[in-house]
């Protein structure tokens, strides 16, 4: 283990932790409460990033400070933050994962008793790519009365061999039987054909994990009608942004399902993937799962896995009933009541 790793996975890690925008500084309160009642060590170093920032003395949605801490603590966690519809600055999220390579979005969904879903006994994992096709933020206006635009996706070899590879290593470090690689090689028959050629070479060298490729849409509508069908999927970054969001939903949405986002030289941010909820922000009412899960996350890659386990076990017991479930899942519960319950059932 080399130094930097040491660092990240010391008995007391230090972590950037950014708030986020509308419910992040609600949620991300709540779930630092959490971890510090279920035992969990780890130094916060508080950072700005979206609309906070922006409107801060910063004047920056992505100030060199949060670029600074991320980059010496090697670990971070995030509240949603907001960005601009067609307009304005870029995805912070997304300059984010760029910024670090942080290359593999791992998104788990798993059925969650107690959480109102149409589906039950989902597992699946989404492996996304993270850093390249249709998000390298190549496109441009191809006529100066801007009546059309164009965007380039890339997808490199490099890119696709990193992403298959780990998702198989996933699998197989996790005890998950089969992966399926999401493409759209039938019409897009260079970059998906690319990214589809990669996955069977890779494939290869894994026979202990069956495999199998789908056409995306195909893809959609099978998660929908037999989700117990998938294990581990793995697609693009376009793909992978979309079908993501479809797993959530499969098991009660995204205020859910928690996120990580991996990178290869030992770089980790872990994040709430649904929105920034304006209409219920500094009312107490948000619902902190997504984000606490998040961190059940950080907590397992630092070492700390019973602390992790604790959190666990006092999310699902609370989510089991309506008395203690926020309103967002049909509960009567709200953010501090939610919390409390998740603390009184972590033992």
């Amino acid at each position: 283990m080399n130094q930097e790793e040491s660092s990240a996975f010391s008995r007391r890690p230090k972590v950037s932790l950014i708030e986020g925008d509308g419910i992040g500084p609600e949620i991300t309160s709540a779930t630092l409460r959490i971890i510090e009642a279920a035992g969990g060590t780890i130094d916060w170093e508080p950072v700005s990033a979206g609309m906070s920032a922006l409107e801060s003395d910063a004047r920056d949605p992505l100030p060199q400070a949060t670029l600074d801490s991320v980059e010496r603590n090697r670990l971070a966690l995030k509240g949603p933050l907001a960005t601009p519809l067609g307009g304005g600055f870029r995805s912070v999220n997304v300059a984010l994962r760029q910024q670090f390579d942080l290359y593999a979005n791992v998104r788990p969904a798993r059925t969650i008793d107690g959480v109102p879903s149409r589906f039950s006994g989902v597992d699946i994992v989404l492996v996304r790519e993270n850093t390249e096709g249709m998000y390298t933020g190549i496109e441009h206006y191809v006529d100066p009365r801007r009546t059309a635009a164009e965007s380039i996706a890339v997808i490199t070899r490099y890119g696709s061999e990193r992403i298959v590879r780990f998702a198989f290593d996933y699998a197989r470090a996790h005890g998950r039987k089969k992966v399926t690689l999401v493409h759209k090689a039938n019409i897009l028959k260079m970059t998906n054909g690319l990214f589809l050629e990669v996955g069977k070479q890779i494939a290869a060298e894994y026979d202990d994990i069956s495999f199998e490729d789908l056409i995306v849409d195909a893809t959609a509508m099978k998660l929908v009608l037999r989700p117990e069908d998938f294990d581990v999927i793995v697609t693009t970054n376009l793909f992978g942004d979309i079908l993501s969001d479809l797993t959530a939903g499969l098991i009660g949405g995204l205020g859910v399902a928690p996120a990580a986002n991996l990178g290869a030289g030992g770089c980790a941010m872990f994040e709430a993937v649904h929105g920034t909820a304006p209409d219920i922000a500094g009312k107490g009412l948000a619902n902190p799962t997504g984000l606490l899960r998040s961190a059940v996350m950080l907590l397992e890659h630092v070492g700390q896995a019973e602390v992790a386990a604790r959190i666990e076990r006092g999310v699902r017991a609370a989510l089991a009933s309506a008395e203690s479930r926020t309103r967002d899942l049909g509960g009567k519960a709200d953010t501090a009541m939610y919390t409390r319950a998740i603390i009184a059932n972590m033992e």
